[in-house]
């Protein structure tokens, strides 16, 4: 009923954002697999509410606990169960909108779909579900780096502030580096402070992730219905938020001629590369073994602590004010949750490629 994501390396997420814990099944992650806690402990902290002034001040450890599928620190090839304890909920901020309908939430989508929703903190639909996804991603990760494959993201754009080199000419190992995850610390700063202001005002603000995959082979991804492309599309617009994807020279590839933009084939020793990468990584849906590279766009977070005109679950004209705590921008955050996604696929893609050919 779509709370589960892959084929091969499968997981199902589970919990609500005010329910007692959020959780996730991880299926077909292969046996043998060295299992550093402390690094899915430190995804999960990349994400956790409550890490800087320009997030939610909602205080969570976000502490994953494994319950099966790992023995003396290593997969046993059966499933693996990992939850995260909800501590810091505040219910009762949310009994004010049990029977209104905030704009641009899932309130009114989710009424008609299930009549019965739990309106605390969105329940379900609520970005605090992701989590249970960050730490299946940091599973998929270790999987990853065995592999030699490595995902990272970052702060592209907060607003109309937009980072204008592409991520090859970006010093990545300064991601981290700041509480916007922007690799470039002269727009950084730029970003942080226009946060900050939006959030002084009782706003929002949208923004893009980037998302840079280095070291897949060739050959991941299926021809038709199952493109490579198309999967980390599908994995990026089931994060909360998210309005937008593109990949390789995305959408202003349509400004330049197909002289310009096809990319060349060269023999680079025993490999073969290609001299400009507007493809992204990959062309007919299979990886080419360049780098792997795209944009996600995500909206203005959508609580605002403003008043609002909306509508009652009777049709009645009301008026929703903004309680609670909330992100004025939510890309620092959802840079561990593009990651997880996107590893998540990587992973699943390589295992079914294993099965491709003799």
């Amino acid at each position: 009923m779509g709370n589960t994501y892959g084929n091969k390396f499968r997981i199902t997420t589970f919990g609500e954002s005010h329910g007692k814990a959020i959780g996730v099944i991880i299926d077909g992650c292969p046996a043998g697999l060295e299992v550093n806690e402390a690094f899915i402990q430190q995804e999960l902290d990349r994400r956790k509410p409550g890490q800087s002034k320009i997030t939610t001040q909602r205080k969570e450890s976000d502490k994953a606990e494994i319950l099966s599928g790992v023995f003396e620190q290593k997969t046993t090839g059966t499933p693996i169960a990992i939850i995260i304890r909800n501590e810091d909920q505040k219910s009762k901020d949310y009994s004010h909108i049990a029977e209104k309908f905030r704009p641009s939430h899932a309130d009114f989508t989710y009424h008609e779909k299930y009549g019965n929703r739990d309106y605390r903190g969105g329940g379900r639909s609520s970005a605090r579900e992701t989590a249970a996804r960050v730490a299946a991603g940091a599973v998929a990760k270790l999987f990853l780096n065995r592999m030699g494959i490595s995902v990272k993201a970052y702060v592209a754009q907060v607003g109309a502030l937009k980072l204008d080199k592409p991520h090859y000419k970006l010093n990545l190992s300064n991601i981290e580096s700041n509480i916007v995850r922007c690799p470039d610390e002269q727009m950084a700063a730029q970003m942080i402070d226009l946060i900050d202001r939006t959030r002084k005002n009782r706003d929002t603000i949208g923004g893009v992730v980037t998302c840079v995959i280095q070291g897949a082979p060739a050959g991941l991804g299926e021809p038709v219905f199952e493109k490579l492309h198309a999967e980390l599309g599908k994995a990026m617009l089931s994060i909360n938020a998210v309005k937008g994807f593109e990949y390789g020279s995305g959408f202003d590839g349509v400004a330049m001629l197909g002289s310009e933009h096809n990319d060349i084939f060269e023999k680079q020793g025993e490999k073969v590369i290609t001299q400009t990468n507007f493809s992204g990584g990959i062309q007919g849906g299979i990886s080419n073994g360049q780098d792997i590279y795209f944009n996600v766009a995500f909206k203005p977070v959508a609580t605002i602590m403003k008043d609002q005109k909306s509508i009652d679950i009777d049709g009645e004209e009301t008026v929703v004010s903004g309680k609670g705590r909330h992100d004025p921008c939510v890309v620092p955050r959802a840079v561990p949750i593009v990651e997880a996604m996107a590893a998540l696929v990587l992973a699943d893609f390589y295992l079914l490629n294993k099965s491709s050919k003799i």
